[in-house]
């Protein structure tokens, strides 16, 4: 069966994603990274002094900042003190971009909040690895945040805050006389942690054998290289593959120059990076620092994962398919139009319907119905983002939601959850009979097209899209806009 993904552009534009924020006086440097962030594809915008700034975070938060230490008007330390003491942008990433080699200088960014401290002239390579790693974390945030604000409104308190313990840090080091010498320099930093010297087995046993009370390790402290080069990276992909050290903090201690071992570190996992020696005071007060940052984002991220956990369980999770209800999804779904609006940001509505489900429960029975609807799911949800949200809104009938998505962006994704449905035939649970399922898809985009569309009016409009789609011979996509769209 031919697949026909029919979408309707009606002359909108497509937009890059991940929103830069470039802070310098000086024009020549604003222009240069916009040029070498423009060609990674990112979006970016520029702001010659600390208001301009200040205005341009106000008025279109941007994903990720990257700020001169030294401007015109005011210091960016000060204007990073600003932004982390605000709780709306507190968890923006900043990078402090400056020809200011004085350590003390580097040491008070950190302390600031900043979340790294880059040389000019930049270097294109590091800088760009180190975008994507800080965009990553800042996704993960942002969606267990929007989740956990969701819960809320739906009248589920916040967790109790775990008291903090004292951390268990791992050390493996490429050598004992280096480990020993971590360990005396972070003792200094960290005098009511645990720290242990452990080798690259200790640590893979350790990260199997954790339990839920809490015998794991929240941090490990690698060198890129061990016995062999390059083990250390191999080492922390490991354990960020096993699920009792994924969500570890993991930092790479790198000698300086190793501009390519900085890049494949972070890309493949680190959450920052540290010096390869703590002898100098000020080395060990960054690298305590950043190690205790780290720590307190785990933490954080471990309790809100706690209380998500425990909320869904209770109240909004479909039984049958595992995947979010209708009572989750639209207190969701207002929150992503919400923030949406406020940031100046597209996002898409989709309608999902099994084509043709009846004729599986008459025919195989409605064990054999549910066995279908579970294995839908199952492929929808491998096919979306951690940000994106699917939720059962209704016998066979799936809404997804896909924040920060353009209408090209949307209309790809509606044309692969329909191919993925229909590729493979479903085995049914006689283990004898398998069939082949397909779906039709309405969709709808909300944002800066219409920031005043409700989030109900957009509901319609997929759903009148999905009728279309039925109409129309099934299996495909119908995207509609509202008739009063620019």
């Amino acid at each position: 069966m031919m697949l026909k993904t029919t979408v309707f552009f009606e002359g909108v534009s497509v937009g890059m994603v991940g929103k830069i924020l470039i802070v310098d006086d000086v024009a020549t440097n604003r222009i240069v990274l916009k040029v070498k962030l423009a060609n990674a594809r990112y979006q970016p915008v520029m702001a010659a002094s600390g208001q301009e700034a200040l205005d341009a975070i106000a008025r279109d938060t941007p994903d990720l900042i990257l700020l001169d230490l030294d401007l015109g008007d005011m210091n960016g330390i000060d204007i990073c003190k600003k932004l982390k003491q605000n709780p709306k942008y507190s968890r923006i990433p900043v990078v402090i971009v400056t020809a200011n080699t004085d350590r003390q200088a580097r040491l008070d960014a950190l302390h600031a909040g900043a979340d790294d401290v880059l040389p000019k002239p930049v270097d294109d390579q590091i800088l760009l690895a180190r975008m994507r790693s800080l965009l990553r974390a800042y996704e993960q945030d942002e969606e267990l945040r929007l989740r956990d604000a969701t819960l809320m409104e739906l009248g589920f308190a916040e967790g109790p805050a775990n008291f903090a313990q004292p951390a268990r840090i791992g050390l493996i080091a490429p050598n004992p006389e280096i480990g020993v010498n971590w360990r005396a320099a972070l003792r200094r930093q960290m005098p009511h942690d645990r720290i242990d010297l452990l080798g690259q087995h200790d640590a893979l046993n350790v990260a199997t054998q954790a339990n839920e009370s809490g015998c794991g390790y929240d941090a490990f402290v690698i060198a890129p290289d061990l016995s062999m080069p390059g083990e250390g990276l191999r080492l922390m992909s490991e354990l960020r593959s096993r699920s009792r050290s994924r969500h570890a903090a993991i930092c790479i201690a790198v000698p300086p120059g190793r501009r390519d071992t900085i890049a494949v570190a972070l890309d493949l996992g680190a959450d920052d990076l540290l010096p390869d020696t703590f002898s100098a005071p000020e080395l060990a007060q960054e690298a305590g620092l950043r190690l205790k940052r780290n720590l307190a984002r785990k933490r954080r991220l471990d309790q809100q994962r706690a209380t998500l956990a425990e909320g869904l369980r209770l109240a909004t999770i479909d039984p049958l398919t595992g995947l979010f209800n209708r009572r989750y999804a639209l207190p969701h779904l207002n929150r992503i139009a919400s923030e949406s609006r406020q940031a100046n940001r597209d996002f898409a509505i989709l309608i999902l319907d099994m084509d043709r489900f009846k004729s599986i429960n008459d025919t195989f029975g409605h064990a054999a119905g549910d066995s279908v609807l579970v294995e839908v799911a199952k492929r929808l949800s491998q096919e979306l983002r951690a940000s994106d949200i699917i939720a059962r809104f209704g016998g066979e009938e799936f809404l997804v939601a896909l924040p920060n998505t353009s209408l090209e962006q949307a209309g790809q994704i509606a044309g692969r959850l329909c191919r993925v449905i229909e590729q493979q035939p479903i085995a049914l649970p006689d283990n004898h009979n398998s069939l082949r399922a397909t779906v039709s898809i309405g969709m709808a985009l909300g944002g800066t097209s219409d920031p005043d569309r409700s989030v109900d009016t957009l509901i319609e409009m997929a759903d009148r899209a999905l009728m279309y789609s039925k109409a129309h011979g099934r299996n495909q996509v119908r995207i509609l806009r509202a008739p009063n769209a620019a």
